[in-house]
Formats: structure tokens, sequence, C-alpha cells
């Protein structure tokens, strides 16, 4: 099982697969590496680094006081350096697009360009109240055909999605065990996501705008509830020339693999070469 140290001792666990421009994909708030299996058949020839944030999958459980941004942002640099990877590609889902941005604001040499999937620089506050209502607890569903199904009456803006994708989705949120479901990621992670809520994030245009020099990207599911259109026109705004693609039948978050997404990370793949 690939692992790296960080600096601080926590052993965080990745997959470096196949050969070309390196895309580093980092996933959303609860999930981890597998978050990109649906779109990893359909890309081209690359090197996919996926990365399972400490507290999440595989890597180990290292307390809410260090599932932050900046913290995992670091993560991500100690495992290009592991890797001996001196840039790469970004492609970011929810958090691993605000870690993204981070990035491109504090360590642009290090990126080749960044492809946002359904995530800018304002967050509605009504999502992250949906999103706080449920993360860290474990689901009342004992079976993954159960959470299947609630996740799918869960899933706003989705619509025309196979019951096979949800099942899918299903057995990479929750471990089955002998007790019932449990959580896939460190319950702390509530503990991190409230403080984060309530506290003061900084000016998060200030991060988009930092971007100016790289080729970016915006993927948004067109239900989605976390990325506003309002947002999505403001970024389009001050970088015209970003990619853009609006999935239908999609909230937050595209899966990746609509036909919508693949050709904006095509194109976007072609800008970082």
């Amino acid at each position: 099982m690939p692992q790296f140290t960080a600096p601080d001792g926590a052993r965080i666990h990745y997959t470096d697969d196949g050969h070309g421009i390196a895309l580093l994909c980092l996933a959303g708030l609860t999930r981890d590496g597998r978050d990109f299996d649906d779109v990893a058949p359909h890309l081209p020839p690359l090197r996919m680094i996926r990365m399972d944030y400490r507290g999440r999958g595989r890597s180990d459980w290292t307390g809410a006081d260090t599932y932050t941004v900046p913290t995992e942002a670091a993560d991500a640099l100690a495992l290009l350096d592991h890797l001996g990877v001196e840039r790469a590609a970004l492609l970011g889902t929810s958090r691993g697009g605000l870690i993204g941005l981070y990035l491109g604001a504090t360590a642009p040499e290090r990126l080749r360009g960044i492809c946002l999937n359904d995530v800018g620089p304002v967050i509605e506050r009504a999502s992250l109240e949906r999103i706080a209502r449920y993360i860290g607890q474990t689901p009342d569903a004992r079976s993954h055909a159960a959470a299947a199904i609630m996740l799918e009456r869960g899933a706003l803006g989705f619509a025309n999605v196979p019951p096979e994708r949800w099942f899918a989705h299903a057995e990479r949120s929750f471990r089955q065990t002998d007790q019932g479901l449990q959580l896939t990621y460190d319950p702390a992670l509530r503990t991190a996501f409230l403080a984060a809520m309530t506290g003061d994030t900084g000016d998060l245009w200030a991060l988009f705008d930092a971007c100016a020099d790289l080729p970016l990207a915006l993927i948004r599911g067109a239900g989605s509830d976390l990325l506003s259109q309002a947002t999505a026109d403001e970024m389009l705004r001050r970088r015209p020339d970003m990619l853009f693609a609006d999935v239908p039948d999609r909230g937050h978050v595209p899966f990746l693999d609509e036909p919508e997404a693949l050709r904006v990370l095509h194109r976007f793949l072609g800008q970082c070469l």
C-alpha cells in the first residue's frame, strides 16, 4: 500500500498510475482518491496521482486541528516532492478545488493548471448548512444498498443517474461492519468543518485572482447548491479564458465522466502540456 510520511509524521496514502503529464487529483471534503474512479478510464494517457487526505480513506487520522486546507495543501506538495514531480496539473473536486486555489496562490511554480469541479471563491451558506447536518454522522442505513437509496434521495440537483452509480458511491463512502455501516473518514472532521464554518476564511477571490497566470477550468453541476451560477459568472468575467462546462442533471458534484465535463477536461489537459 503506497504511503509517504508527511513532515509531522502522518502516513498519507496515495496511488500513482500511468505515465506522461502528472495530474494530481484531490477529492471532496469527506472523500478519498477513489472519487476519481469514474473519470479515470476516460482520460488521455497521463500520470494520475491521487491522495487520500489525512483523516480520510487509508491515511492516518491526525485530529480535527490538522484537517485544514493549508495542512492538506502542504501534504499535497510533500507528495509531489516524494514522487519527484516538479509540476502537476491539478483536478480538484470541491475541497480539492479550494486546495488547488490555495496552491495556485502560494506555490504556482508547482502547478501546470487548475481544474475546479463545482467549487469557487464563494460557497453558498445553505450548502454548508446542509453538509453540517450529515458530516461525521454514522448513517442509519445498515447496508450499502440502503445507503445508495439514502444518497440518491438526498442528492439535490441530480437526475438520470443509474442506481449502480449510487451503489458505487455508497461503497466508497461507508465501510460495512457487523454493526452496520461506518464512515470511511475520521468523525472528527465534523469538528474541523464546523470550526471552519464559523471562522474567517479570508478573501477567496484573492486566491482566485492570484491564479491569473495558470490555465484554469471550471466544471459546474447545473443544479449545484454550493457553487451558484452568479459565482461562476463572476469567475468567467475575471477569467474570460477559463474553460467552462455546466453539466445538466448534476448537483454538487458532477461525477466527471459526463460528456460536458470530459470535453473541458481534455481541453484543459491540452493547455497544461
